[in-house]
């Protein structure tokens, strides 16, 4: 074998007469060249179409270069040189097997709508095959929707729909923690794509997801992990598990997305996460606050509320959560941001702006004190006409609200008015 591997080397060596292949490989300082020829030109395509020789012909070149790499000494230059070689080689005879054509930049297929991609990056892996894609020689596409990747060569054979719209039909979890049903209720086939699978490994192994508490086999669920919704809605536990490649798209697509009514699926969880209790309370002085900046021209200006453009739902409500935000309250950085937020939007309405500082209320009950917005700490609302008053006055006044009362009263008058006109 040693003889053989010096003597192809020697070949290459003696084979000066033919071009180089990829001029500019010499290093300057040093005599020698990197040699990424052999003594057949296997990187220049034939004329018209190839045949099964020129891939014969590359695998026996590719074998060669892997013996003389193990022959030539360690961390050599010359091995390194041959290295390369055989990288440039397995390329070719990738390409060879693959060539590329000539392909649409956007095709749809099960409602996936697939981008042909334009990076060359090597470091992507096809969720079809499971190999990686080579981007430097192999037509590749993503869908746009779910972000699914797939090689040009194994669009036909996907049979997964487009997770994206399952989200937009159906923007709900599953609130159960790992509802299992059990292989034999699957007849020992994977829950996506119906291939035979087994604990045991044969014909393939049996993975679960922990999201739906399904078996899949190691095609459909390649060990990705992700926070399960159900175990932090009932547990308060944030700890990620492995879920299938098709859990793991929806999951990412749906984890900005407020559908988590916490004091309906679990209430009890506020007695137990004071977390929570200060979220909630921020989000209903933000609120109240809201009111004063959609009629205060200079807010609208600043655009105060844009502030909170990448959490929309806490200006509409604030009983609805997204899986990110209680990720980030886990954290403690909802927490910091909000708190933020809810100073400037504070300052704004109680010391920069005179608009804003003349919709503020007088306890009528004292009748002392400074102005109070409905958001302060030490102020309650009454629920019927929301006006403003110190929370101790209000809970040691024993009569009813004078607010109330003079529209009661009022009321009142109007309708007698009525009864003598008529």
């Amino acid at each position: 074998t040693n003889n053989c591997g010096r003597d192809w080397l020697q070949t290459c060596k003696c084979n000066q007469a033919r071009p180089e292949v990829f001029p500019g490989t010499r290093t300057h300082g040093s005599d020698r060249t990197m040699d990424l020829g052999l003594a057949e030109d296997h990187f220049s395509r034939p004329v018209g179409s190839f045949v099964a020789s020129d891939i014969e012909q590359l695998k026996l070149a590719i074998e060669e270069c892997k013996k003389l790499i193990l022959e030539l000494p360690e961390h050599s230059e010359r091995q390194k040189d041959n290295v390369v070689k055989l990288i440039h080689l397995r390329l070719k005879l990738q390409e060879l097997k693959d060539p590329e054509e000539d392909e649409p930049n956007l095709r749809v297929l099960l409602e996936h709508r697939f981008s042909k991609e334009k990076s060359k990056s090597v470091k992507q892996t096809c969720d079809k095959c499971s190999t990686i894609i080579w981007g430097l020689i192999q037509t590749w596409y993503t869908c746009t929707g779910c972000y699914y990747r797939c090689h040009s060569k194994c669009m036909n054979l996907i049979t997964k729909p487009c997770v994206r719209s399952k989200v937009s039909h159906q923007s709900e979890y599953e609130l159960s923690i790992c509802p299992e049903i059990g292989l034999d209720r699957q007849d020992y086939r994977c829950a996506e794509c119906r291939a035979q699978i087994s604990l045991r490994g044969v014909p393939s192994e049996a993975r679960q997801c922990d999201y739906t508490g399904q078996y899949y086999c190691s095609t459909c669920h390649w060990n990705d992990t992700a926070v399960i919704p159900a175990r932090v809605i009932h547990n308060w536990e944030f700890e990620s598990r492995k879920v299938c490649r098709s859990s793991m798209r929806y999951l990412a697509l749906m984890m900005s997305r407020p559908v988590l009514r916490l004091k309906e699926i679990n209430p009890l969880l506020f007695n137990f996460v004071e977390e929570l209790v200060e979220i909630r309370k921020l989000r209903q002085d933000i609120l109240l606050m809201k009111p004063y900046f959609i009629t205060c021209k200079e807010a609208m200006e600043a655009r105060l509320l844009l502030q909170l453009q990448d959490r929309q739902h806490f200006v509409e409500n604030d009983d609805m959560y997204s899986l990110q935000d209680l990720i980030d309250i886990s954290t403690g950085r909802l927490s910091c941001s909000l708190t933020e937020i809810h100073t400037t939007f504070a300052k704004h309405i109680k010391l920069d702006c005179e608009r804003c500082q003349a919709k503020g209320f007088v306890c009528e009950l004292c009748k002392e004190g400074d102005i109070l917005f409905p958001f302060d700490s030490h102020t309650s609302v009454c629920y019927d006409c929301s006006a403003v008053f110190h929370r101790d006055c209000y809970f040691d006044n024993s009569t009813t609200c004078p607010r109330c009362a003079r529209m009661t009263e009022r009321k009142q008058d109007e309708e007698e008015l009525d009864v003598k006109e008529s």
